[in-house]
């Protein structure tokens, strides 16, 4: 029941491909940056008001009517930019796809683990981030399907409408979540829902204890008052929750993923590898990897627990991005030099700076040439080795073709590097550890640590934390890497992702197997656990046994 409905539209990944045919069908948006970035990030921004959005309508309206708004609008905006006359309107459609992608992000893992035994709550969650990791490898085939189709980008993009559509019908058809319905008044239905997810006995365990929690919201203070920032945080458990949940979206975004990603063509250069369909057969590799991190996640995480999958996943972390870190730094200050000879071999096409650097130019390598500006130059290799001194050069198509006619490689984004193979390794590496912990963990965790009463407002104020988050990095990192370098860029990554480790060691609970109710009573008792590798789920539960037997 849950795992279809679990499933959030790629539209991501879709993008990278099709905005090179959008500027192709827009001049305008070919000559000024500003609006690739505007098509691009503006599906972010709208992700940022839908998940904030959604936490109200999923506590005012329910979890099932929030996914179908999400899907509705979803749709709408796929619509919208297969059919857009003009950048303005495909900007419009990419607000509308993040606003449903947004909602969509903190109710998605809400309903389904209110709707889940314990036992197998987390691996039905990680299902979620599998059905999304899956859409976004799919994404990148759709893109080489559309290819020579007329009205390339406005397939790639329209085409992703129809999963929002058919998850659109089957909510309809799927209940609404038990717990929500209970705390609303509707107790028939939700008993009726939950006898189809537990036996008669566990039903009755799982009323009364729902029963219990009601009771306890209704002692607190402001019960009847609208729901402020203010109430949360003079809430033990919320604030405590809060803290969890929001810390480890903030995280998974710092640990700077969009960052890894962004460079795999790079890394792809670094292996001396130059050609672009190679580069997109890496994107497909790498979302494999991420998909493949996610089953892993689904398998794991029931039997090992949230917080041990989020350690193990943090310290895979740290020694890709130092081995990435290592490997730029190397590329940078061992970087093939610039030969007078060879340039010359191309006759007009010299980069202008290279060539007024007069006796400068001796200075010149790789990395020099791949700065110079007004034009952007590129480097052509030397035929017998890569990393022998090559040529500087003016980057277009024309230049680039000869190169490569004369069995050279050719280089923008990276230099040539005798370690470009530990580049591949780290970024593989990178993937397999990410994927499985802090790519799925933060979305289960935060669907099952809050009271059931702030269970909307707070999933939706950690889904916002999220897509902020992810906002500045992909904003911010390209001035970084020109500022610090790339090599600087990974490793102040790396610091943050220790940071990371210590933060989940300190902050972050177990709830693996723990009722949802349960798990309030954890955070209520105690806020630092040390203890990571204790099954605090069995000892808190027997704990519980114990108190009920006095």
């Amino acid at each position: 029941m849950c795992a279809r409905a679990s499933h959030v539209p790629p539209m991501y990944g879709v993008i990278s491909g099709a905005l090179l045919y959008i500027r192709d069908d827009f001049k305008s948006v070919d000559r000024e940056t500003v609006l690739q970035e505007s098509i691009v990030s503006m599906a972010v921004a709208g992700a940022i008001i839908g998940a904030a959005i959604g936490g109200w309508l999923n506590d005012r309206y329910g979890r099932r009517t929030a996914l179908l708004v999400a899907d509705f609008l979803f749709f709408v905006g796929a619509v919208v930019m297969a059919s857009a006359p003009n950048p303005t309107l495909l900007i419009v459609g990419r607000v509308f796809v993040g606003l449903g992608v947004g909602m969509a992000s903190m109710t998605a893992p809400l309903y389904i683990s209110e709707a889940s035994p314990a036992k197998i709550r987390g691996a039905l969650v990680s299902t979620n981030a599998f059905l999304i990791t899956g859409g976004q490898f799919l994404s990148y085939l759709i893109n080489l399907g559309f290819t020579n189709v007329p009205g390339t980008w406005r397939w790639m993009l329209g085409v992703a409408g129809l999963p929002a559509l058919v998850q659109f019908f089957l909510m309809v058809f799927l209940p609404e979540s038990p717990r929500w319905l209970y705390r609303e008044g509707r107790e028939e239905e939700a008993k009726a829902i939950l006898l189809k997810i537990y036996t008669a006995e566990e039903v009755e365990t799982e009323m009364q204890v729902l029963k219990e929690s009601i009771e306890a919201e209704q002692q607190q203070k402001g019960l009847d008052e609208k729901i402020n920032i203010s109430q949360l945080l003079k809430t033990k458990t919320v604030r405590r929750g809060l803290l969890a949940g929001v810390g480890l979206q903030i995280a998974q975004q710092f640990v700077g993923i969009n960052t890894v990603m962004y460079y795999s063509p790079t890394i792809v250069q670094l292996a001396g590898i130059a050609s672009n369909q190679t580069a997109l057969l890496l994107s497909l590799v790498t979302a494999g990897l991420n998909a493949l991190g996610s089953v892993v996640s689904i398998y794991f995480i029931d039997r090992t627990g949230r917080k041990k999958l989020l350690v193990i996943s943090l310290c895979g972390v740290i020694v890709s991005l130092g081995l990435l870190s290592a490997v730029f730094h190397e590329t940078t200050s061992h970087s093939p030099a610039v030969s007078v000879a060879a340039t010359s071999h191309f006759g007009n096409f010299t980069c202008p700076d290279y060539g007024s650097a007069g006796f400068g130019a001796g200075t010149w390598d790789c990395m020099k040439c791949l700065k110079a500006s007004k034009p952007d130059c590129g480097f052509c290799a030397s035929p017998n080795d890569k990393l022998l001194p090559g040529a500087c050069l003016v980057s277009n198509d024309n230049v680039k073709e000869m190169c490569k006619q004369e069995e050279r490689l050719w280089y923008t984004r990276g230099c040539p590097s005798k370690l470009g193979w530990l580049a591949l390794v780290a970024l593989a590496l990178y993937i397999i550890f990410f994927s499985p912990g802090m790519g799925t963990v933060p979305w289960i965790v935060n669907s099952e640590i809050y009271p059931l009463r702030f269970r909307g407002v707070c999933g939706g104020i950690a889904a916002t934390a999220n897509w902020i988050s992810n906002l500045i990095v992909a904003q911010s990192f390209l001035s970084m890497t020109q500022a610090i370098g790339t090599s600087w860029t990974f490793f102040i990554f790396g610091v943050i992702s220790v940071v990371a480790l210590i933060f989940v060691l300190v902050c972050v609970p177990e709830t693996k197997g723990l009722p949802i109710e349960e798990i309030e009573k954890m955070l209520e008792m105690r806020s630092l656990h040390y203890k990571f590798w204790e099954n605090s789920s069995s000892s808190s539960l027997d704990n519980n046994k114990k108190g009920q037997s006095v």
